[in-house]
Order: structure tokens, then sequence, then C-alpha cells
């Protein structure tokens, strides 16, 4: 076993270790229920627009860009692509002027798509393939839109997920490959998962990487996930 700190190699992940990690970050912080929407008329959409602005932002910000461009109109593809400020709408998400080309970019693709009618026939790998084919549209990105949008079952490995499975010992290595450990995760999904559970765990980690698996000085003794963590050695 490797001394506390020290990188070895990866642990294997396996189904029951998977569900016991679900089960333990479950009882820490309870049912997350996401994704938060504004729009209870265009909530689907709403995803596609925050799965966007949250690119390298605080949700908090991303919560005041949305209610500055529910107040511009409803969150459609087709509102989005009219307002002529949108960059102006979304300045308090960060990079604006980027983010606004990311967002009409992927709206343009939405509506010549056939917008959800035709995307829900779609399989999982044609859809996140074409939304990573949209400009600004990475894996990342594309899986969460899928995930909550398309109610598609799919892991969302971000920086929290490296973090907290670095840590635990399920990931191992200078690099960070996101295609290499959703499938790891995937692969081991317990039997009977679906859209839901991915979302509840993709949930579950941002909140325990919040609360207690900080990026510096982690609250170690609060965590559920102490026994068995690779970096303290238990």
């Amino acid at each position: 076993m490797s001394r506390a700190g020290e990188a070895g190699p990866a642990a294997a992940i396996t189904r029951a270790g998977l569900a016991m990690f679900y089960d333990r970050l479950t009882e820490a912080h309870g049912p997350q229920h996401w994704w938060p929407h504004q729009d209870a008329a265009h909530p689907r959409f709403e995803i596609f627009i925050g799965a966007v602005l949250t690119q390298h932002t605080a949700w908090t910000n991303v919560e005041r860009a949305i209610a500055t461009l529910l107040e511009a109109g409803p969150l459609t593809a087709e509102a989005l692509l009219a307002n002529d400020d949108l960059a102006g709408c979304i300045r308090q998400a960060g990079p604006h002027r980027v983010k606004a080309e990311r967002l009409r970019a992927l709206c343009r693709w939405f509506v010549e798509a056939g917008g959800f009618e035709a995307l829900d026939t779609w399989s999982t790998a044609d859809l996140c393939t074409a939304l990573r084919d949209v400009r600004g549209i990475g894996p990342e990105t594309a899986d969460v839109i899928a995930l909550y949008a398309f109610d598609r079952p799919r892991f969302v490995a971000d920086a929290y997920a490296f973090r907290i499975l670095e840590r635990y010992g399920w990931w191992t290595g200078r690099t960070r490959r996101y295609e290499t450990l959703r499938l790891r995760v995937e692969d081991q999904a317990p039997a009977g998962w679906r859209a839901a559970d991915y979302d509840e765990t993709h949930a579950l980690i941002v909140e325990h990487a919040k609360r207690v698996c900080h990026k510096r000085r982690p609250a170690c003794d609060d965590c559920v996930l102490l026994t068995g963590c690779a970096q303290h050695g238990l």
C-alpha cells in the first residue's frame, strides 16, 4: 500500500465499490435533485445555457447571468439568437463574449438539428459526438447536456470527480484523461443504474468537493469516504 500522499497504481473501480461510494455520499449529503432551474417553461434548454455558462465559472455567477437572460426573454434557442446584446446579458458569467459565441453556435446547431423532437430520437453516441462538434462544446459540456437535458446515462468526469477519485485511489497519473475515467466508471456501474443515478452521482461529487474534499486543506476528519481513501492509506 502506498503511503499517504504518494501516487501508486490506481485501484480498480468495482461495482460494489462504486455502489458503496454512492451510498456514503448520499447518506452524508442527501438527495441533490439536479438540475436547478429558473425558467419553468423551458427547463431543458436552460440546461444547454447553464452547461456553457458554467465553464470555468462559479455557479452563483451562472445563476445571475441566467436571471438577466430571463429578463430579456424566454430561454429558447430562437430568443437567444435574436438577442442583440447576448454578451452583455451574460457578462457576470466570466468571458462573456466567448461564451456568447459558443451559445450562438449551440443554438444554431439545435435549431438546424430539429430541436428536441428530432434530437430525442438520436442515439446517445450520435448525440454526444454531434455536440462535441459544436464550437466550444467539449466532452464534459456535451455529457452534461446529454445527461441532464436528454436523460442519457453518462458519467461526468469533471475536475471535481478527478479530485475526489484521485484522492480515493481510483485514478492516478499526471494526465487527466476524461474519456478514460468516464468509461471506467460506466463500465462498473451497478446493475440497473439509469441516467438519474449518474445525475445524483455527479451532483453528490460536486457537493462533497465543495463541502468537504476541498482543493486545498480538505476536511478529512469529516469525510465519509475516509475509510478506504488511498491518500490516507486507510
